[in-house]
């Protein structure tokens, strides 16, 4: 079984410049550019080995709008996770990975429109024990569950990697996806999509961190005359230091002494 996952998202997404909210509009929204060659590579692999595409999205039920383009092209079945839009990326690849057990091959684009991290093809790899081969430009299927594929570097380079299943790849979006036929179009219209429960999704979500930076201080400007004594000034490269010192204390002892340095250096109120 070839696994094909793909995300549901607007395409050309329009900001509410006072509220910041995204507003979404299903006549622009669908799959990105690398999950449509995520899904032509899963099809192509499939039609050398004989072989089924599973094509599986994570998202409300608007998300099934891929889905049926994916059958549509040639997938045998469809699942879709129910999970509120907007999950995050390790609840996703938990819903995915769960959706394609025992699957020789995974494919996904190597980025989404709406977030951009790539996270989630190795999240999938990781929950499925799969070994995993990012930012694929072209694949060529060998024997069945063997690909050999170039990847793109840095500087220009490339990169010739093989690769064998069980196997997560994700794509780059170079490569278009068939055209579906009219039969097939028709025929996805009305087939049967199985939808299977998400993981559970925090109600509060991590907000961005980042490490603790003091405020800086205001320093009166230096009252040198030459541009020498300024930067020398500026730099204290003149100023008399404290030597540092090695001090042995019990714990409480400690704790202050380290709060009246600071004080000292100005990180804490006096």
């Amino acid at each position: 079984m070839i696994g094909a996952c793909l995300k549901w998202v607007e395409r050309r997404p329009e900001v509410d410049p006072l509220t910041g909210d995204v507003g979404t509009d299903p006549r622009t929204s669908g799959a990105s550019e690398a999950d449509q060659a995520a899904l032509e590579w899963a099809l192509r692999l499939a039609e050398a080995w004989d072989d089924d595409v599973v094509a599986v999205t994570a998202g409300p039920a608007g998300a099934e709008a891929v889905l049926r383009e994916a059958l549509a092209a040639g997938a045998a079945r469809a699942v879709r996770v129910d999970l509120p839009a907007g999950a995050p990326s390790e609840a996703v690849a938990a819903g995915l990975a769960g959706a394609l057990p025992g699957a020789d091959v995974v494919v996904c684009g190597d980025w989404s429109l709406d977030r951009g991290s790539g996270a989630v093809p190795a999240f999938v790899a990781a929950h499925l024990g799969a070994a995993q081969a990012l930012g694929l430009v072209e694949i060529a299927p060998g024997e069945a569950g063997h690909v050999d594929a170039e990847r793109r570097l840095d500087g220009g380079r490339r990169e010739r990697v093989a690769a064998a299943a069980p196997m997560v790849l994700s794509v780059e979006g170079r490569l278009r996806l068939r055209r579906a036929p009219l039969e097939g179009v028709l025929a996805a219209r009305d087939a049967a999509i199985a939808v299977r429960p998400g993981p559970p999704v925090p109600e509060h979500l991590p907000v961005r961190t980042a490490p603790y930076r003091p405020r800086a201080r205001v320093l009166p400007a230096p009252r040198a005359a030459s541009a020498r004594e300024r930067v020398l000034a500026l730099s204290g490269a003149l100023v008399d230091r404290t030597p540092p010192e090695q001090v042995v204390l019990d714990p409480e002892a400690a704790a202050d002494r380290i709060l009246a340095q600071l004080r000292a250096w100005g990180y804490l109120d006096r």
